[in-house]
C-alpha cells in the first residue's frame, strides 16, 4: 500500500478561471478533512469579491475565513488570503499578512504563499497550482517540490488559461499533472 504523506498544509493557487476548480475541490473535501486549506487567489483590488461567502456555500463541511493578521493555522480550517496583501507562514503556524510590491502584478501573490510555506512546512507541504493568466505559482511550485514537499499541477488541457499550469510543469519537473476530477479524488484520500 502507498504512503501517503503527513501533510501539515494544503495550499491552492489559481488565478483567471481557477474559482470553479476551487469551489469544486472544496465540495469535495470530506467532514473528516482535517489538515488546513489555505486559497490564494488573485482578483482585483478594489472590488469586494466576497470569495469567503463564494466558497464558504461550496465549502458544505467548512466555513472559508478571509485570513486577518496573526491567525493561528487550525487543522480542518479553510483561509482566504485576503486581498492586496501578500500571505506568509509563520514559524509558530500562525499567518501573516505583508503589503509588499505585487509579484506578477498580484497581491496576494502564489510565489510568495508557497514559498513562505515551504520554509515552513518544508516535505510537509502540498501546493495545487490551477488555471490562471500569468506565470505566479510556478517559481513557488518548483520551492515547495526543492523543500521536499508535493506539487499538483492543473492539467493545461483542462484550464480555462494554460498560462499558470504550463509555467508550472515547465519549473518543476517533480509536478504531477491531474485534472479536476483527479484532484478531489486524491484530496479524499488524505
Amino acid at each position: 500500500m502507498k504512503q501517503v504523506p503527513d501533510y501539515q498544509v494544503v495550499l491552492i493557487g489559481g488565478s483567471a478561471g481557477s474559482i470553479p476548480v476551487i469551489s469544486e475541490l472544496l465540495q469535495q473535501l470530506p467532514a473528516t478533512f482535517k489538515i488546513p486549506v489555505v486559497l490564494i487567489v488573485h482578483r482585483m483590488r478594489n472590488i469586494n469579491s466576497q470569495l469567503d461567502v463564494l466558497f464558504s456555500r461550496n465549502a458544505v463541511t467548512r466555513k472559508v475565513v478571509d485570513t486577518e493578521d496573526k491567525m493561528a493555522l487550525q487543522k480542518g480550517k479553510v483561509y482566504l488570503a485576503p486581498q492586496n496583501y501578500h500571505l506568509l507562514f509563520e514559524d509558530d503556524k500562525t499567518l501573516s499578512l505583508d503589503y509588499s510590491d505585487p509579484v506578477f502584478f498580484s497581491r496576494p501573490s502564489i510565489d510568495v504563499s508557497f514559498e513562505s510555506a515551504a520554509a515552513v512546512f518544508g516535505p510537509a507541504t502540498l501546493a495545487i497550482l490551477l488555471s490562471g493568466a500569468n506565470q505566479d505559482g510556478s517559481n513557488g511550485a518548483a520551492i515547495v517540490a526543492a523543500s521536499g514537499g508535493t506539487v499538483w499541477v492543473q492539467d493545461p488541457a483542462t484550464a480555462e488559461s494554460d498560462v499558470m499550469p504550463l509555467a508550472a510543469v515547465r519549473a518543476c519537473a517533480q509536478a504531477l499533472v491531474l485534472t479536476p476530477a483527479e484532484m478531489g479524488k486524491q484530496l479524499q484520500q488524505l
